[in-house]
């Protein structure tokens, strides 16, 4: 079987971040061979790891073009600085010197956090694509583990596949990545494999696990590039003139608009349990996101509405009867549980066909309610979540 491109570039990764994590501890030891204050003389342990450390270093590779310069110091030339610096008595000039001789550790460190970056942009589609489908492997569990005791041994096909995709994202993630919350819960039960412990990753692990992937993959601490250096420029200018209401939808593909319409129900007051559910033999290959509706009645307590919502990135079409039938039928393809609401979100238009057919449905005696989003409806929702706008490049 001929290696996949994927596996390729994440052995050549692992060769990379093995020279790294040497070149790390190399240079830690560097670090602290370092005599405190003003010391002259040699250490050849300190001179071996130098030239080691030289080696490995230049066998890594650029990231995106950039490398950082690190020049390591001779132990006399540490001490002659020290020396000059205190017999001058200048607090900056002490400093300085001090910075110098760390300037290589902070470097590296510089290193490593851009090649934890790359890694994640290596493995971030993979990553979305195997949560989606544990969440469809979960899905398909729920009905067969109602019948099961907690006690019994799972033999399920889809526990198997289950079990695949868990140890794929495991291989995924790698250092770059930290292990989520629950994930040591997850693989226990999933060792274990018992009906009681499908429950337990079902309703437990596995929302952790999902959660804390999904804010590790999209880097929640990485800047989105700004070119403003003070804002009071901008507010002391008085700019003046039209606000564009209509957003740049042309420069989002397919899957950006798909993450765009879940994100924006991820992390909204009021759904919760936001997924992506892949079905690869849809015709257009797209993903429809699952997401519950949580509705807070003081008298009458709370209910969950299961929504399903369909992304359409259609530019040049609107969406019209003819896809409205489709996509009512593809509904029963995500049953069970049962579907209560069915969202089309579009970055176009719906045909007046298309509307006439949605509203008959919902004044039918159908449980299932349809709802349209079209592109003045998502500029509307997202002109109050103006980071979403600005993360989307949409403006």
């Amino acid at each position: 079987m001929s290696e996949s491109a994927m596996n390729a570039a994440l052995r050549k990764f692992e060769t990379v971040e093995a020279n790294l994590v040497k070149a790390e501890r190399l240079l830690d030891a560097i670090r602290n061979a370092i005599p405190k204050g003003v010391v002259f003389g040699s250490n050849p342990d300190y001179e071996s790891n130098c030239h080691h450390f030289e080696s490995i270093f230049e066998a890594l590779p650029k990231i995106k073009g950039w490398k950082p310069e690190i020049q390591l110091m001779e132990l006399d030339e540490i001490a002659k600085n020290r020396f000059d610096v205190q017999e001058i008595g200048e607090i900056e000039f002490i400093i300085s010197v001090e910075q110098s001789i760390d300037a290589p550790l902070k470097a590296l460190r510089q290193y490593r956090l851009r090649f934890d970056r790359m890694r994640r942009d290596l493995v971030r589609d993979a990553l979305r694509e195997l949560i989606a489908s544990i969440d469809e492997n979960l899905r398909l569990l729920a009905e067969p583990l109602d019948s099961w005791s907690p006690r019994e041994k799972i033999t399920h096909e889809q526990f198997e596949l289950l079990k695949q995709n868990i140890a794929q994202i495991g291989a995924l993630m790698g250092s770059s990545i930290p292990k989520p919350p629950r994930w040591g819960d997850m693989s226990r039960h999933i060792h274990f494999g018992l009906a009681g412990d499908l429950e337990d990753i079902n309703q437990h692990d596995w929302p952790a696990v999902k959660e804390g992937l999904r804010k590790s993959m999209y880097g929640e601490n990485e800047p989105i590039p700004s070119d403003v250096d003070d804002l009071d420029t901008l507010v002391s200018a008085k700019p003046r003139g039209l606000v564009a209401t209509k957003l740049k939808w042309e420069k989002l593909t397919e899957e950006d608009f798909e993450r765009l319409v879940f994100a924006l129900v991820a992390v909204e007051p009021g759904y919760e349990n936001a997924a992506w559910l892949t079905k690869t033999t849809a015709p257009d290959r797209g993903r429809d996101v699952s997401v519950y509706r949580v509705q807070t009645d003081p008298l009458g307590g709370t209910t969950r509405q299961r929504v399903i919502i369909q992304c359409k990135h259609w530019q040049s079409r609107s969406v019209g009867a003819a896809e409205i039938a489709t996509l009512r039928e593809q509904m029963k393809t995500w049953e069970p549980p049962r579907v209560d609401v069915h969202v089309i979100a579009t970055s176009g238009r719906f045909t007046s066909d298309a509307i006439t057919i949605v509203e008959r449905q919902n004044h039918s005696d159908s449980a299932l309610r349809i709802e349209m989003w079209p592109e003045s409806h998502l500029e509307l929702l997202l002109a109050s979540r103006p980071a979403l706008i600005a993360e989307f490049g949409l403006r």
